[in-house]
């Protein structure tokens, strides 16, 4: 152990040199995207749309899959450089599906769907702490240390990603984003046709916190994409794409983080 290794070792074996260190830790990460996703505009996403423009001719298809209020798609309508797009919604929450419908009712561009989507069609309960909530899952989420309660619930319509491009006569998504709060695989794996013709150029996830209580690791999306030749790369606050060139368990941080895969061929 070298000497300067040994005095760190030493001064730091104290609770306020920890806590300063843990504080400097996550400042650090969020620089890399780690604990940076929670919003939009501070997330570095609309580098996504960069990729969108330059990689592929439009009309695009994108999907929007957990809309909530329109967050993701605010920013999609701030960047996007044309006219020739359309974005498939999709909300199961009635009240937040409310919010979603007064805001873009009127865009012809925009399809707005009262549903969910997951790894097949049915019926689910989405459990809240408030009507319109952005945290509504498929899960019940255990966050009483918050001081959130998710007592609320009601019971929502699911569709599979397959199924919905079979019904609507959709051949190609060039961009799935997806924010289901911890249901990322679920939908996934109900687009798994689509996958596997690969007419699905880009995917972007959350990981985060919800991947606690549905008990999903990013060991997962890893293989997953792995198996249909996509690359994962994370995403920055700056905009830059990092590449996750192989699994670390390091990488299992439950604080909320923006990925994007691309497809080999893409």
């Amino acid at each position: 152990m070298s000497i300067l290794k040994k005095a760190f070792l030493l001064i730091s074996g104290n609770r306020a040199i920890q806590g300063a260190i843990e504080k400097k830790v996550q400042s650090l990460q969020e620089l890399m995207g780690i604990g940076s996703g929670d919003g939009v505009l501070s997330s570095g996403e609309q580098a996504v749309f960069d990729i969108l423009w330059r990689k592929f001719k439009p009309p695009y298809c994108i999907f929007d899959v957990g809309a909530n209020k329109g967050q993701f798609l605010h920013l999609l309508l701030d960047h996007i450089a044309v006219d020739d797009f359309t974005v498939h919604c999709f909300e199961p929450g009635r009240a937040t599906f409310k919010m979603l419908l007064s805001s873009f009712v009127t865009d012809q561009r925009i399809k707005l769907n009262n549903i969910g989507l997951g790894k097949e069609k049915g019926e689910a309960l989405l459990y809240f702490d408030s009507a319109g909530s952005g945290l509504a899952s498929l899960t019940r989420r255990k966050l009483e240390h918050f001081g959130i309660d998710f007592n609320k619930s009601e019971k929502v319509k699911i569709d599979t990603v397959d199924n919905y491009c079979s019904e609507n006569g959709i051949r190609r998504i060039h961009l799935l984003k997806i924010d289901v709060e911890g249901h990322e695989l679920d939908v996934l794996a109900g687009a798994r046709k689509m996958f596997d013709e690969k007419t699905i150029n880009m995917v972007t996830f959350e990981f985060g916190g919800c991947n606690i209580d549905t008990r999903t690791f990013f060991r997962d999306f890893w293989h997953f994409f792995r198996e249909i030749d996509m690359k994962i790369m994370r995403i920055t606050p700056s905009g830059y794409f990092y590449p996750i060139e192989s699994y670390k368990e390091i990488y299992e941080q439950y604080r909320t983080t923006n990925f994007i895969a691309v497809s080999g061929n893409s």
